[in-house]
């Protein structure tokens, strides 16, 4: 596990290709950008995600997907609705039992998938994992403190993983339930756009709470519908990223709901953003896959819809409130 190659080229693909060089990794980053590949071999900067961040000598930047082929594993960081065409381009560089940690946090539109099984159809002589937990890209490049969960069914590989990438600083945990470290990172974007809507319309902190609290609820009925673990969405890739995306206007999900609460479109809310935030797009995979396995996720179905322009803010917030009497458990 000394080589590693890491897809995306974004803020979160530099950050976590900054964590593999600390390790003492060699390490190659694909970015789709040819500005991105230039600043960070020439100047090791990644100027355009990650202004600001010196990077590693030790990552050199490319181009070309058959570069990471001589890896011992590879990070995938590209985001969630682009993971398949990704991944596609890398199956045929990617040799039998390759470690592919997966590190976006979405549910395939259309397809209503889960990234490893886009990885399953995509890259099937591949192992899976799942990076996931609480984690902003510029506090990780700089070496903030930093627990995650990565998640593996093969508990061998899981560990030379964790050993690979973990660094002072950059602490991995390990868990078997691969479903429930993807749920986690998937509903919570989601939720992080209605808390985002409640404080730019000024409703308290009560009530931010309560959206979390309660959310975290639809989060842990959609990953054990799915087959995944209350205990896994419990620790740090649901409650703890969760609590993260939805408690700080840094998180691109929130500043998006802040925005929109605010009164912006969405368009007015996207509009100059670099970074993808993941929640929009995820929205109404997660009300279509919840609507699927009849389960009931009242928060997310209020954000997928005020982003579908179905419904204005203050009606979703009136419809939320207004649901009928139940009791808690």
């Amino acid at each position: 596990m000394n080589r590693t190659g890491v897809i995306g080229g974004g803020a979160w693909g530099t950050a976590l290709a900054q964590v593999c060089a600390r390790a003492g990794r060699e390490v190659v980053l694909w970015a789709r950008e040819p500005e991105v590949v230039e600043a960070v071999n020439a100047r090791h900067e990644n100027a355009v995600f990650l202004p600001g961040v010196p990077l590693d000598p030790l990552i050199r930047a490319t181009g070309d997907m058959a570069d990471l082929a001589a890896g011992d594993f590879v990070l995938a960081v590209a985001p969630a609705q682009h993971t398949r065409s990704t991944l596609a381009a890398l199956a045929p560089h990617a040799r039998d039992g390759l470690p592919v940690l997966l590190c976006s946090k979405g549910v395939e539109q259309g397809s209503l998938k889960l990234m490893t099984e886009v990885l399953a159809e995509t890259v099937p002589q591949a192992v899976p994992a799942v990076l996931s937990g609480p984690s902003f890209a510029g506090e990780v490049s700089r070496g903030l403190p930093t627990a995650v969960t990565l998640a593996c069914e093969d508990d061998a590989v899981g560990w030379s993983l964790a050993e690979a990438i973990a660094t002072p600083t950059f602490r991995p945990y390990l868990a078997a339930d691969l479903v429930g470290a993807e749920a986690g990172g998937a509903v919570k974007n989601v939720l992080a756009i209605a808390c985002g809507v409640s404080e730019g319309r000024g409703l308290g902190k009560s009530a931010h709470a309560s959206l979390i609290t309660r959310g975290f609820s639809e989060l842990t009925r959609l990953a054990l519908a799915l087959g995944g673990r209350a205990e896994t969405v419990a620790g740090l890739c649901g409650l703890g990223d969760l609590v993260l995306t939805c408690s700080s206007p840094q998180s691109r999900n929130m500043s998006v709901g802040l925005a929109l609460g605010a009164g912006q479109t969405l368009d007015e809310a996207l509009a100059g953003k670099l970074s993808v935030a993941e929640g929009v797009a995820s929205a109404p995979a997660v009300r279509d896959l919840a609507r699927r396995l009849g389960v009931e996720t009242p928060i997310c179905e209020a954000v997928a819809a005020v982003l579908a322009g179905e419904v204005a803010v203050d009606d979703a917030i009136r419809g939320l409130l207004s649901r009928p009497l139940r009791e808690e458990s």
